[in-house]
């Protein structure tokens, strides 16, 4: 099969033929927005490889089917990592082992106590990002983290702008409830 050279891509990616991609071109093309897209569904930083490699297999059995008219490229990735990280967190759940944050390799001006507030506030952010469903995720972090706008994470999650709204909503809702949760059990036991 003949390579299509990544500059053609790089042109117009939404109008070529599918098929006359290779893996690579899209690796090349899109593999940044696909890390972005996994971080953001919550995989760890340790599992990030093993489930880009997942979904560049996938992306090489259904790459002849993917057809530019129905959906942008963009989104039809984003709809398999989000299919990917869903499969991950259910076999995550069943793990025995416990995923850690690595631990900061850079040297700062903070002392050790706001280090360690900063790294409190980041747990607490990942438990409760942890517990949302992975679209609602998506969409919290989109909007609320990447700054994106509602039109936009639609045409990205291949949803209505009536749908992101909803998932907003809730994620938001369920943010404030979870994360008051939280602050009480911590005051209950300090208090």
């Amino acid at each position: 099969m003949e390579e299509v050279p990544v500059t053609t891509l790089a042109l117009a990616p939404e109008r070529t033929v599918a098929s006359a991609w290779s893996v690579r071109d899209v690796y090349l093309q899109h593999g940044d927005f696909i890390w972005r897209c996994l971080q953001q569904l919550g995989i760890w930083e340790v599992d990030l490889d093993d489930c880009l490699q997942e979904v560049l297999l996938v992306v090489h059995r259904r790459l002849d089917s993917y057809d530019p008219d129905r959906a942008k490229v963009t989104t039809w990735l984003f709809g398999i990592c989000l299919r990917i990280a869903k499969r991950h967190r259910r076999r995550a759940a069943s793990r025995r082992e416990t995923c850690v944050a690595k631990p900061a390799e850079q040297t700062s001006d903070e002392t050790p106590e706001q280090q360690l507030v900063r790294r409190q506030a980041q747990q607490q952010l990942m438990r409760l990002l942890d517990r949302m469903t992975p679209e609602k995720r998506a969409t919290f972090v989109l909007f609320e983290l990447e700054g994106m706008q509602a039109d936009q994470i639609a045409e990205l999650m291949g949803v209505p702008v009536g749908t992101v709204h909803s998932r907003l909503h809730g994620a938001r809702k369920q943010f404030v409830r979870d994360l008051a949760r939280q602050q009480s059990r911590i005051r209950r036991q300090h208090g």
